[in-house]
């Protein structure tokens, strides 16, 4: 009776545990109308949107190239107050979410990139 009550013990704390889990499946973990997360450029650099801070590091030695804070100006728009660590200099980039998993930006001297959105 007692390995009974241990085991319906057991499956109950596994069951309230599953219930805690919010993502059951392949779908994001991410809000799809945020920039909120981690987006690599083509060159393999890392670019992380949390609650108002920006940074960028390199993938292979993770050496922070620059820092900053963004700003919503619009629905899935934001303005990037962007201090550059490599060339010691501060400016603007402005970003578009052209779609959940692409991030358009313009820097303050009119220099166009993207931005790919790391799902996992």
């Amino acid at each position: 009776m007692r390995d009974w009550s241990r085991t319906l013990t057991l499956l109950f704390m596994t069951a309230a545990l599953a219930a805690c889990q919010s993502n059951f499946g392949g779908g994001p973990r991410y809000d799809p109308n945020s920039i909120e997360g981690q987006w690599f450029d083509p060159n393999g650099i890392l670019s992380t949107f949390s609650d108002g801070q920006f940074e960028t590091r390199t993938t292979d030695t993770n050496t922070l190239l620059a820092t900053g804070k963004y700003t919503y100006t619009g629905p899935r728009v934001v303005q990037i107050d962007l201090r550059s660590l490599v060339r010691n200099s501060s400016s603007k980039v402005n970003c578009s979410l052209a779609s959940p998993s692409r991030l358009n930006c313009t820097s303050s001297t009119g220099s166009q990139f993207s931005l790919t959105r790391r799902t996992a």
